[in-house]
């Protein structure tokens, strides 16, 4: 089948809602969700077909209803500016009283759209696009708040939430004062307080390396910080762990400093080369990074030494579920000098017996399969599976995956941002559930907007 035969038979699919169980796939998920919460409720094989939204929205199965929270260009509630274009990543935490913070970032460039507005004390570089906002909702999923998190930062991709109720921003980039107008080097993780910004500020943390940060993930148990690193040209990126000096020490620990170190997986030097799910190895080092400052060379070519280093092309998602942290490689291809090919892998670290385990495997061994740059996003859902973030090419979705490695859609993004000769869709991004279980909060990158999904989850 040509490319755009395929590509058409994907759309038609995804528009029916036909896609389902039949995209490539292999693994078996049972260890995925094992000791979660998650693992206690019913494995399901989906919610049935989408329908399709008159409102030309978001398309959901019978069942589902959404809430737009949030769009750009509307108003900040707090009255700082318009809302900032690009959504990307995003958490759910709690807070008092039953409300609910969503911290979201928006993944601006120097050519965005509408920046983050600049706030006094939570701007870090006044010529930064980039940074964060928070929602705050209230007992019954009505928004109160929305205001700045963060300003002045670039290119905010994805992070994840601490244990102690804050978000770490990442930045997806590398350029340093002076490149693309900026006045100061980019490439850190920040800290956002999202019940009080003010508290956690503008500061680099600087100690957990400057690269091309995508996600994060804390280990609640030991307080070490797990890290991707995006990058989709050779040589590719690294799997990183962050062992803070004062691990698990609430807000500001992490401006303590620490060691940064890299994921060395001994005779594998390229993570697409291994293809068969259930693959582990039980003899996982960790190796310090000769300088998380980058200041002369990225960290991916740095030296680590004769026995060189792990790499890994577009890793993306990352996750903590259980007692392991669980990362995503969206895609590989041997055409831009990956070891192998596949359209996604799911991998699962677990730091008890330092094994690596490949997890999940999609395509591409059928012609049907998750597209183009897929997975992204990932998080457990009350359901006892797996939310998957879609970042590729024709129609988009958010894909659930049961335990038992059946792959259903949840979501379409029905906004068409080309026309309807050449239709185009927007990435979904920041797939988070609330604490309750009880709405999935989700993005779509463009037209920047903040779903709220409510439903049958547990039925």
């Amino acid at each position: 089948m040509s490319d755009h035969g395929l590509q058409n038979r994907r759309q038609m699919l995804a528009r029916t809602g036909a896609l389902g169980v039949a995209i490539a796939f292999a693994g078996n998920l049972s260890e995925l969700f094992a000791g979660t919460a998650a693992a206690q409720d019913l494995g399901h094989t989906g919610y049935g077909p989408l329908v399709p939204d008159p409102n030309g929205l978001l398309d959901l199965p019978k069942g589902f209803r959404y809430r737009v929270l949030s769009r750009e260009g509307d108003p900040l509630r707090s009255g700082e500016g318009p809302v900032p274009s690009n959504h990307d990543g995003m958490a759910a935490l709690a807070g008092r009283h039953g409300r609910v913070h969503l911290v979201r970032n928006h993944e601006n460039r120097a050519t965005a759209r509408l920046a983050v507005p600049a706030v006094e004390g939570l701007t870090y570089d006044p010529q930064g696009k980039g940074g964060c906002t928070t929602l705050t909702l209230d007992a019954h999923g009505k928004v109160v708040a929305e205001r700045v998190g963060i300003a002045g930062t670039a290119v905010n991709c994805a992070g994840g939430p601490t244990p102690w109720g804050t978000w770490l921003t990442c930045e997806e980039t590398e350029d340093k004062a002076g490149t693309n107008g900026y006045t100061k080097d980019h490439g850190f993780i920040f800290e956002v307080d999202p019940a009080d910004p003010h508290r956690s500020g503008a500061v680099p943390l600087t100690a957990m390396g400057r690269f091309q940060h995508e996600a994060v993930a804390v280990d609640p148990k030991r307080g070490i910080v797990y890290e991707t690193e995006d990058a989709f040209q050779k040589p590719f990126g690294l799997f990183y762990r962050f062992l803070p000096h004062r691990p698990l020490g609430g807000g500001g620990s992490l401006r303590a400093g620490g060691r940064l170190q890299a994921m060395r997986v001994p005779d594998v030097p390229d993570l697409s080369s291994i293809q068969e799910p259930g693959a582990s190895f039980d003899r996982v080092e960790w190796v310090d990074v000769p300088d998380p400052l980058a200041a002369e060379t990225p960290i991916r070519l740095q030296d680590f030494g004769p026995r060189g280093i792990t790499h890994a092309q577009k890793l993306e998602g990352c996750y903590w579920g259980g007692r392991s942290v669980y990362f995503v490689s969206s895609f590989a291809r041997s055409a831009e000098g990956s070891a192998a090919d596949h359209y996604g892998q799911i991998w699962r670290y677990d730091p008890e017996r330092r094994r690596l385990t490949l997890v999940i495997v999609f395509g591409p061994d059928t012609d049907i399969q998750l597209p183009g740059e897929s997975p992204d996003n990932i998080c457990l859902a009350p359901s006892g599976g797996l939310m998957v973030c879609e970042d590729g090419n024709g129609a988009q979705h958010v894909y659930g995956v049961t335990r038992r490695g059946e792959v259903y859609a949840m979501a379409r993004n029905a906004q068409n941002i080309g026309t309807p000769e050449e239709p185009e869709w927007g990435e979904f991004a920041g797939v988070a559930f609330s604490p309750d279980g009880g709405t999935m909060y989700v993005n779509c990158y463009t037209p920047g907007t903040t779903f709220a999904v409510t439903g049958p989850w547990r039925r």
